[in-house]
């Protein structure tokens, strides 16, 4: 039986790449905590995010929204754009 409705996960980062068509970079950071020295580490994990417009540029913050894959490593797009970069 298969399961449907759900939210969809959503996620904030930075834009470091736009030089492809449609696509972007995106890069999440998060602290993880070690498990035995409890120690805080980044962790960062880079997506390709659609953009179908073409409104991120390099160095902006935007919100990502999980979607169905649309190519082999794209199954995010852009939800809007937070912070532009100067």
């Amino acid at each position: 039986m298969a399961v449907s409705g759900g939210k969809r996960k959503t996620l904030v980062g930075s834009v470091i790449s736009g030089k492809m068509e449609k696509t972007v970079v995106v890069v999440i950071e998060r602290l993880k905590k070690h498990p035995l020295y409890g120690k805080y580490i980044k962790r960062r994990v880079k997506y390709m995010v659609h953009d179908e417009k073409g409104v991120a540029k390099p160095g902006d913050k935007v919100t990502i929204v999980e979607t169905r894959p649309l190519s082999k490593r794209k199954r995010w797009r852009i939800k809007e754009v937070l912070e532009k970069s100067r």
